[in-house]
């Protein structure tokens, strides 16, 4: 999403709690529109009460899962320095105190990344392992500075905590506590002995040693008065501790552990050449943004943790979950898997696949979101060539694309919309219905394209034909139908050929020779509408712009640095656009998805020169914070390249990546698209 295609939902809890929304316009329409409503009915229960559970997973696909939610890994949403050992839900958490000898002592016990409210701490994430076998950040708060580096030994865990060069607020050390439970109310008990803690789960009995512990032969008090709810090991923090599981370890071989896994991190990546930092900078992101969903019982990669917090423990988000999947396809294919056919076991009674799912079965019943589902999965089938991922996720790709021509059709266009009579709705969400529940399903949530787009409740769509969406449906249709092709399904492909050759006519309708562009069109007037977004270079992604076509597009707009080109590429409105000075959200801003969506089209032409040098400038821009900061940003100021301008910036949205990720396919690419159909 981002803003709001998938935040506006719960738009009253949430819009309070999630500063990342804090100068984000579409957030005062959603207070507005929740300050309009009725008095609240409260619920008898915290979930749908309607039948809306995923279909049953395959065999294969349930092995998956188990090989997913297996060891020690960052699993807890909540805290990038607890680690959890799955099945068993063991938790080890490593938090710090600030002494003071005044009132200000505090206990940092969950640990986040990007967090912006005041007295935060600031954490620069580092190498993360697809399987926590290694993971390695730093942590800035109330002037401490330390490191958090793990390691697995076998089927141990190790921890290695390192105070750095430190600007205290308060001469008292701080101190390092590392307790233990069992997350997510497994069964489980923690006893504290003099020098070790002993945990017993499902699978039996695990103990936990700190280099910091007192021994029996030399007891000593460990009290920290800290808010935990287990036992824990605590010592002031002035120089390195160790903890490990399974056997006592000193913290020399805790360091050795550490190291070997460190260089076993590092020896693949080194061998990938001009592309090991694209890999590096890709493994890391999905690394810290992969959890354990306890609800469901699976592994899945939200978007990021801080808006998993906000949506009370996991949120998945339609486009930008497929996303995922892609970028975890260069290095776990059990995780791009996972991530696939997770968002489209979200698919709603209606036979769509949700703009967001959440805890409780609560979802958007009445709007989806951009459909690049078929694109992903047909270009993770030709990297790993798995025929029953192709079975699994077929009927609800299928399903989905039937919703899209059954419902968004308008004169034989597509157009976003909102079909707010759908049951069971989202109490909290106030867009059902509205033109704004319609912008939202586009993804850009405050694109200056639909402003003033008019919006039909009889049909409950806007009463505007889309370029973009038609675009990817087109590519859509082609994808799915070559994966019927390859399931021996021709009656189903013969089906999806014709619907693409229908909208692909309708398509070559919206091209405006004056222009030298694909422009939407105002259904309500019948005017092309003028402003210019990435979007209208996605007929380039359906291969449906003839290679004369492509060429005006490209020279007239792509490389014009009045609109789109510069050194920052490319904005999400065409530069001279009034609203580009805005650098609002979809308001002018650089977002990775754009990019890599245009990038897929330009793989379909003969432009090898513009698609290289296209790439390379994604690539820069990713760059550019990645190395100063760890951050992988939700979106990028196009003037200034930078993403930490403004709140409505998540620091670690992974899909950012894609920046990356295009480089990544130029370097290592055949120069033809990975996911167009053939």
């Amino acid at each position: 999403m981002r803003m709001f295609g998938k935040a506006l939902p719960l738009a009253a809890a949430y819009v309070l709690a999630t500063v990342l929304m804090a100068d984000c316009p579409v957030c005062a329409q959603a207070q507005t529109a929740t300050a309009a409503q009725p008095a609240i009915t409260v619920l008898a229960s915290r979930s749908t009460g309607d039948e809306t559970s995923a279909a049953p997973m395959s065999a294969t696909y349930r092995q998956v899962q188990q090989r997913l939610a297996q060891g020690w890994n960052t699993w807890d949403v909540n805290s990038v320095t607890t680690q959890v050992l799955l099945p068993e839900g063991l938790a080890i958490h490593a938090g710090l105190k600030h002494n003071s000898t005044l009132g200000g002592s505090a206990f940092l016990e969950n640990v986040l990344i990007g967090r912006r409210d005041p007295g935060a701490e600031l954490v620069v994430p580092g190498p993360h392992s697809w399987d926590g076998s290694y993971t390695d950040l730093r942590i800035t708060w109330k002037g401490h500075s330390w490191r958090i580096q793990t390691a697995q030994d076998g089927g141990d865990l190790v921890v290695l905590a390192t105070p750095l060069p430190s600007q205290p607020i308060s001469p008292m050390p701080p101190t390092l506590v590392f307790s233990a439970d069992f997350l997510w109310n497994h069964p489980g008990t923690a006893l504290k002995h003099t020098d070790f803690i002993e945990t017993r789960g499902e699978q039996g009995s695990i103990p936990v040693y700190c280099t910091c512990a007192p021994t029996s032969d030399h007891p000593a008090m460990d009290y920290a008065d800290i808010p935990a709810g287990g036992p824990y090991f605590s010592v002031d923090f002035t120089g390195p501790v160790g903890v490990s599981t399974g056997k006592r370890r000193t913290l020399a071989e805790i360091t050795a552990i550490v190291e070997r896994q460190r260089q076993a991190y590092q020896k693949p990546i080194a061998e990938k050449g001009d592309s090991g930092p694209i890999v590096d900078a890709i493994e890391t992101t999905l690394g810290w943004d992969t959890i354990y969903e306890p609800d469901k019982h699976r592994v899945i990669s939200p978007v990021s943790r801080l808006w998993c917090i906000g949506w009370g423990g996991y949120v998945l988000f339609d486009w930008d979950t497929f996303f995922a999947a892609t970028l975890a396809g260069i290095g776990d294919r059990d995780l791009a898997y996972a991530n696939a056919l997770e968002i489209l076991r979200e698919e709603t009674p209606a036979g769509f696949v949700p703009n967001y799912a959440r805890p409780g079965g609560w979802k958007s019943f009445d709007r989806s979101e951009p459909p690049v589902g078929a694109i992903t999965v047909l270009g993770l089938y030709r990297q790993y060539h798995d025929r029953w991922f192709l079975e699994d996720a077929f009927e609800p790709l299928l399903s989905w694309n039937r919703w899209w021509s059954e419902h968004r059709d308008r004169d034989g266009y597509l157009a976003w919309g909102s079909d707010g009579e759908n049951l069971p709705g989202d109490l909290d969400d106030h867009a059902n219905g509205t033109q704004l529940g319609a912008v939202l399903e586009s993804g850009l949530d405050n694109s200056p394209m639909y402003d003033g787009a008019v919006y039909d409740p009889q049909t409950h769509t806007l009463e505007y034909a889309d370029v973009g969406l038609m675009s990817m449906y087109i590519a859509d249709c082609n994808a799915l139908a070559e994966i019927a092709d390859a399931l021996k399904k021709p009656a189903a492909a013969k089906e999806l050929r014709d619907r693409s050759s229908r909208y692909q006519a309708k398509l070559e309708t919206m091209w405006n020779s004056e222009a030298g562009m694909f422009l939407n069109k105002d259904l309500h007037t019948g005017a092309f509408n003028q402003r210019l977004s990435p979007t209208n270079f996605y007929p380039l992604l359906a291969h449906a712009a003839t290679p004369a076509q492509a060429k005006i597009m490209l020279e007239k707009h792509l490389l014009n640095p009045q609109e789109f080109w510069g050194e920052w590429v490319i904005p999400s409105i065409a530069r001279n656009d009034p609203a580009f000075k805005d650098q609002n959200y979809w308001r002018g801003r650089i977002w990775g998805p754009m990019n890599y969506l245009v990038y897929l089209g330009l793989l379909n032409y003969d432009d090898a020169a513009t698609r290289r040098e296209f790439a390379q400038k994604s690539y820069s821009l990713f760059l550019k914070e990645w190395r100063e900061n760890g951050h992988v940003h939700e979106n990028y100021n196009a003037d200034t390249g930078v993403g930490d301008d403004v709140k409505s910036s998540d620091r670690f949205y992974h899909w950012g990546a894609l920046l990356g990720y295009v480089q990544y396919l130029e370097q290592n690419g055949t120069g033809k698209s990975p996911a167009a159909a053939r």
